[in-house]
């Protein structure tokens, strides 16, 4: 930082070059967000992903005419039906904030509209950005184009966004529709924003205003327009894109210091609801067996002070066999939860009508129906279920087909503990801890992939799941796993092994013998899994 001719040159152990101009405009899309495209290149590299998607789904997609709010429109694919301005992580900067203000501000005085499909939001990480908007006066173009403030904290990017309106969602069912949605979050995995949407791109907060206008992904902003005014002419983004001295002019003028003090010195009181809340004066929770919101977990049922040692797993059968890339959202989904899944299923059983059922991030306190969203995710591809989407298996050896949930417990019954097949960078995503209590209450006690992300490892081994690794250039494919092999994974040696010894055995009496690492990579987490998890280690050293 402090460099000068007279500097003795720094020794580092990696470097990298970053060349300024090379920096433009991006979004990050379809389904991850490490998947950057530059804003100029978003139209090609949309029109591939989503042949893509329909080439590998067999979809077979066309539009649907319908009426929404009172318009007569044309839906297709790569319509974007869900514009949010949400996440903290983009609204606590002033900035793109009131960037996305002047964008709108620009856009009303033109005379453009959203276009009707499009569900918009603003969900501010911070009151205070509503303070600089309103000061600013932002607040109301923004509220013109839709923009409206929905709450505070984690609303789209996780899920929250709530139904679409009806027609959109009566058409993309129709039409097989790959629609989208373009959101300033900072997750967009599969299945995360909304059930219905394929393609979920992540956006600065102005150009989520820019493709509210567009209406669509299949469009080059720096050439196309947005749309037209009311004497016909074309709008194009430049025209509307505000300059950095206008952005900086507005934050001098609207953004200050006693807004950020008193809206923190505040952030603890809380609204008249919740201050007229009861609550128990004592020291424990009073666990309530109606509750479909807080129960008592399962975790320390049966625990003995001193802990068995670890073991072999013997005749365990494969609960999912998965691919590349399978996060923790595809194993814990947080998003709204389905009237026709396990989860929703449950909620109804226990008088909870489909319109009050939230989302699964918001029941994580009831394990019931944590387990059985657990792989529940609309995009899961279990290939033991080949042509499916989402929690589903096939129950070994019966052969028959059922939700991942229903066959974990159909082998519980059996007494039969069960095991995860995946491929390279299995939990990457978000770190979730449910990713790994979910599996661990469905009866999973090992992983075997190609590689892990680093946190979901570990929560594994904090859960007593044993994580595996393929030696390297092996896999399932290359073993020849079909997932309906019975699995013995032996020469644990009390956990302290390095390597252990996988045998899979087909119905015909046939077996595939091969060497994983096991990576369990600290003393610490050794410690853990000794204890069959965090919790029970926990547990036993405050009873000690």
């Amino acid at each position: 930082m402090f460099l000068d001719a007279g500097t003795a040159e720094a020794t580092y152990t990696s470097t990298i070059e970053l060349d300024l101009a090379d920096v433009v405009p991006s979004l990050a899309g379809p389904k991850r967000p490490q998947d950057r495209v530059a804003l100029t290149e978003i139209k090609p590299r949309f029109l591939e992903a989503l042949d893509t998607i329909k080439r590998e789904g067999n979809i077979t997609s066309h539009p649907i005419k319908t009426v929404v709010n009172e318009q007569s429109v044309e839906l297709d694919d790569g319509a974007v039906v869900i514009a949010a301005i949400t996440s903290c992580t983009n609204t606590s900067n002033p900035s793109v904030m009131v960037g996305a203000g002047l964008v709108a501000k620009k856009a009303v005085s033109l005379g453009l509209k959203v276009k009707p499909w499009v569900k918009t939001s603003l969900a501010p990480g911070s009151r205070v950005v509503t303070a600089y908007l309103e000061q600013a006066g932002l607040t109301e173009p923004l509220q013109r184009l839709g923009f409206h403030t929905v709450g505070y904290g984690c609303a789209t990017c996780i899920g929250n966004s709530g139904p679409l309106p009806e027609p959109v969602s009566q058409a993309i069912h129709e039409g097989d529709l790959t629609a989208c949605s373009v959101l300033s979050g900072n997750r967009n995995f599969e299945g995360r924003v909304h059930a219905e949407v394929r393609m979920n791109y992540l956006a600065s907060p102005p150009l989520v205003v820019a493709y509210a206008l567009a209406g669509r992904m299949d469009i080059d902003l720096q050439t196309e327009p947005l749309g037209t005014e009311p004497n016909g002419n074309p709008v194009y983004l430049k025209d509307i894109w505000p300059e950095q001295d206008e952005i900086r002019a507005v934050i001098g003028a609207s953004v200050n210091e006693e807004e950020y003090r008193k809206t923190y010195e505040e952030v603890f009181a809380g609204e008249t609801r919740w201050n007229v809340l009861k609550s128990p004066e004592d020291k424990l929770y009073e666990w309530q067996d109606d509750s479909t919101y807080i129960r008592q977990p399962p975790y320390f049922e049966g625990i003995t002070l001193q802990p068995d040692k670890p073991g072999d797993i013997k005749a365990a059968r494969v609960l999912a066999l998965l691919g590349d890339s399978v996060t923790t959202d595809h194993i814990s989904p947080a998003g709204a939860i389905k009237a026709d899944s396990p989860a929703g299923e449950y909620l109804s059983k226990h008088g909870v009508a489909p319109g009050d059922f939230n989302s699964l991030g918001s029941r994580r306190g009831n394990h019931e129906v944590m387990m059985r969203g657990t792989f529940g995710n609309i995009r899961l591809r279990n290939q033991l279920a080949p042509g499916t989407e989402g929690g589903i298996t096939v129950h070994q050896p019966s052969g028959e087909q059922m939700s991942i949930f229903a066959a974990s417990q159909k082998y519980a019954d059996e007494g039969v503990p069960l095991i995860i097949l995946a491929g390279k960078e299995y939990g990457s995503g978000s770190s979730r801890d449910w990713a790994a209590k979910g599996p661990r209450l469905l009866g999973v006690r090992a992983v075997i992939a190609e590689s892990y992300e680093r946190i979901h490892r570990s929560n594994l081994i904090g859960m007593g799941i044993l994580p595996l690794q393929y030696k390297d250039g092996e896999s399932a494919s290359s073993l020849g796993l079909t997932g309906t092999e019975s699995f013995e994974i032996a020469g644990l040696q009390d956990g302290l092994s390095n390597l252990t010894t996988v045998t899979a055995t087909s119905a015909d009496g046939s077996s595939t013998s091969f060497e994983a690492r096991v990576r369990i990579d600290t003393p610490q987490e050794f410690e853990y899994y000794c204890h069959g998890g965090i919790l029970h280690y926990v547990l036993r050293q405050l009873a000690a």
